[in-house]
């Protein structure tokens, strides 16, 4: 790519060609005159935008490391948002079961509770199905949340 680039911004004879490799010493002495001359008017047209070229390519490199690591980092951060997520969503499911057990429980025992106190209450064990009509009819005024938390659970 780099030669491609160095042939396309200047045709440049054979010896030129090497000068990248050369950027710490630009100027050699061992060459003839004539030839460093040459050198001299052909680097700052030459050399430049080489190294500007290579600066950009490894500016290019580092960024698509940096990308490629955010992303990395940015599937990481969701795996573990989506684990938490479904945590979360565990928990509150075992958490509503326990408090429907709990609610059913509670209703089941406020039933008995009922049922029971109701049972004990003089007059409703009376043979005289009238009378217990009567008082069913009652207690059905009276407490009104009994039916609400048989149809509740």
């Amino acid at each position: 790519q780099q030669q491609q680039h160095d042939q396309q911004l200047q045709q440049a004879p054979p010896p030129q060609q090497q000068q990248p490799q050369q950027q710490q010493q630009p100027q050699q002495q061992q060459q003839p005159l004539h030839q460093e001359q040459q050198e001299l008017q052909q680097q700052p047209q030459q050399e430049q935008p080489l190294q500007q070229l290579q600066q950009l390519q490894q500016l290019q490199q580092q960024q698509e490391l940096k990308q490629l690591q955010q992303q990395e980092e940015l599937q990481q951060l969701q795996q573990q948002e989506e684990l938490q997520q479904l945590q979360q969503q565990q928990e509150l499911q075992q958490l509503q079961q326990r408090s429907t057990l709990e609610d059913c429980r509670a209703k089941q025992q406020l039933l008995l509770l009922l049922s029971r106190s109701s049972a004990s209450r003089p007059g409703v064990l009376l043979p005289d199905m009238q009378q217990q009509q009567q008082q069913q009819q009652q207690e059905k005024q009276q407490e009104p949340e009994l039916p609400h938390a048989e149809a509740a659970c």
